[in-house]
This record gives structure tokens, sequence and C-alpha cells, in this order.
């Protein structure tokens, strides 16, 4: 089923503002990452960042041929699993030289991040179509809403505690679930991938 103009329209509209959205958080995570010394926060904006990119590929992809938005949906696969490798090899590195992450910045930002995720996964999902990339967007959302509920009880578990690994082992399943996130963008394109050579086969004979 096509896609009318005006509904493409749309969708660059909502994809721009969940890209905005997400720059800001990018910003405003990290500068509290590097001042409250948060493995989790400073993973939280390195997803923010790496959604950015994803949010700007797909908001190219509306209106266009599947072959680009598969490939643009591959980009966004294997840009998040980049991510959490980094987001690993930052938390071992943290977990070796030890940190004092402050778990009232912790709690804040992620109440404010929650806040905005969820409003972008509200846009995301009242778009119409099943277009690959768009439904990646709403994946990435949604990973990050997950991850600032985990980053606002690790925040409360270090204040608690007065031990850094709350932050730590949040920072490592944010990295978890951003690499399962890339995973499934993957096999969704793959799945596409088969089923639209296996109906240009169909055709063909």
């Amino acid at each position: 089923m096509k896609t009318s103009n005006a509904e493409h329209d749309r969708q660059r509209r909502t994809l721009m503002i969940v890209l905005i959205l997400n720059g800001l958080l990018f910003v405003g995570l990290g500068l509290g990452g590097l001042l409250a010394n948060s493995s989790a926060l400073l993973a939280n904006a390195l997803d923010n960042a790496s959604d950015s990119l994803v949010y700007l590929i797909s908001f190219l992809a509306v209106g266009r041929a599947l072959a680009w938005k598969l490939r643009a949906a591959r980009t966004s696969g294997v840009l998040l699993l980049i991510f959490a490798a980094g987001v690993l090899i930052d938390a071992g590195r943290r977990w070796w030289l030890g940190t004092e992450p402050i778990g009232w910045t912790m709690i804040g930002l992620a109440v404010v991040a929650a806040v905005v995720n969820l409003i972008c996964l509200k846009l995301l999902r009242g778009l119409k179509g099943d277009d690959v990339n768009l439904r990646a967007a709403e994946t990435f959302s949604f990973n990050d809403f997950a991850s600032n509920g985990g980053i606002l009880v690790a925040g409360a578990l270090v204040l608690w505690l007065k031990q850094s690994w709350p932050d730590l082992v949040v920072g490592v399943i944010v990295a978890g679930i951003a690499a399962k996130g890339g995973l499934e963008i993957l096999e969704g394109a793959r799945k596409i991938n088969t089923q639209r050579a296996s109906d240009g086969a169909s055709r063909g004979g």
C-alpha cells in the first residue's frame, strides 16, 4: 500500500521533531554524565547521539524506494551495535579506574529524559504505515525510555548504597538493550529483503 504525500510530510515533520529532541538530550545527558561521573548517563547520551543519526537517516528515507530504506535500516542497526560496543568499553574502563557517580543528578536527568522519550514514542506511534525505518525509530525511543528507568533505579541505589557499581551495571544494561535493538532491526531488514526476493521470484515464475 502506497503512502500519500501528505502522510510523507507528516512523517518528516515528526521525525524532525524527534531528531531535535534527541539532539538536545544528547547534549544534556552528556554534560550531566561528565559532571556526575556517571557511566549510565554517558551511555544514554551516546545512545541519543546514535539515535539522532538514525532519525536523520529515517527522515531522509521517507518516500524513497524500498532498497534505499533497507540500506538505511541496516545502517541504523550497525550504528546501534557500534554504540553498544563503545559503552561496554567505557564501563570496563570506569570499573578499572574507579568512579564516584552523583545519584541525585542521575535521578533528575533520568526523569527529564524519560518524559522526552515518552513524547517521542507517542509521536512515532501516531504515524501510519509499517515502514521499516519508522519501526526502527520507534524501537529506539522505546529502548531509550526503558534505559531511563534503569538509570533512575541506579541513581537511587548509588545514593542508598554509597557505591558506584549500580551505575556501571546500568551502563552495561543500556548497551545490551541497544545491541538487542540493533540486531532486531537488522533481522527485520533481512526478512523484508528475503520476502521481496521471494515475491520477485514468484512474479518471474
